[in-house]
C-alpha cells in the first residue's frame, strides 16, 4: 500500500516540476501505434508489395514521399492490430513495404489503405506510384528507366536491351523473393521471355 502512495507521490512531484508529464508518460504506454522495424530486421516470408515510380523522384519528393509513408505505416493497422512493418526505398524509383506475417497479416482493407495513399501523393509528388505493366531496367549509363512492355521488347530487338542489362522485378510478393530476385540480370528473370520473343531466327 505505501508502494502505491510512494508511486502517487512520485507522479505528483513530477507533474509540479513538469506539468503534463506524468500525462505523457501514461500514454506512450498505451499508445495502438506500432514502430517501424528496419526491412533488415524482417523474416525472408514477410509479405511484400514494390511500387515503382514512373520516374525519377529527386531528393525533395523523395523526402516528402518517406514522410507520408511513415506516417501511415506508423499506424497501419488490420482487423485493429497493430502491423510489424518495415520499408525500403531504392534508386529515387522503388518504394518496398513488407510486412512480417507472423505478429499479424495485412487485411485486404489495410492493404487498400496503403493503395489510396500512394495514389492520393502522385499529384504532390508529380510521378505515378502504382502504374502497373511498366517494365524497369538500367540503360547503358546505369540510369533506371521505365517503358512498356511493348516497348522493352522492341529495345531488345534493337540491341539496346541484352541478356546482361540489369533488370528489376517489382512482382516479388515475399521479403525473401526481393532478397534474391528483384535485381536481376535479364538472362536470370522473366524479362528473357519478352526478349525472346524479338530475337531473329
Amino acid at each position: 500500500m505505501w508502494l502505491e502512495g510512494l508511486a502517487q507521490f512520485a507522479e505528483m512531484i513530477l507533474e509540479i516540476l513538469i506539468p503534463g508529464a506524468a500525462d505523457k508518460s501514461t500514454k506512450r504506454d498505451e499508445s495502438p501505434y506500432m514502430p517501424l522495424v528496419t526491412i533488415e530486421d524482417l523474416p525472408d516470408s514477410a509479405r511484400t508489395w514494390v511500387f515503382g515510380s514512373d520516374s525519377t523522384l529527386d531528393q525533395s519528393a523523395s523526402d516528402f514521399l518517406l514522410r507520408e509513408v511513415d506516417r501511415f505505416l506508423s499506424q497501419w493497422h488490420a482487423h485493429g492490430e497493430p502491423l510489424t512493418v518495415g520499408r525500403s526505398f531504392k534508386y529515387g524509383r522503388f518504394l518496398t513495404v513488407a510486412v512480417d506475417q507472423t505478429t499479424a497479416g495485412a487485411s485486404g482493407c489495410s492493404i487498400d489503405g496503403l493503395f489510396r495513399l500512394l495514389k492520393s501523393l502522385e499529384s504532390r509528388l508529380g510521378r505515378s506510384m502504382v502504374t502497373s505493366g511498366l517494365i524497369f531496367f538500367r540503360d547503358k549509363n546505369g540510369t533506371v528507366q521505365s517503358v512498356d512492355r511493348e516497348r522493352f521488347a522492341a529495345l531488345g530487338a534493337e540491341g539496346k536491351i541484352s541478356p546482361d542489362t540489369t533488370v528489376f522485378d517489382p512482382t516479388v510478393t515475399t521479403l525473401g523473393e526481393w532478397r534474391a530476385r528483384f535485381e536481376l540480370h535479364a538472362a536470370d528473370s522473366w524479362h528473357a521471355r519478352l526478349l525472346n520473343k524479338n530475337q531473329p531466327a
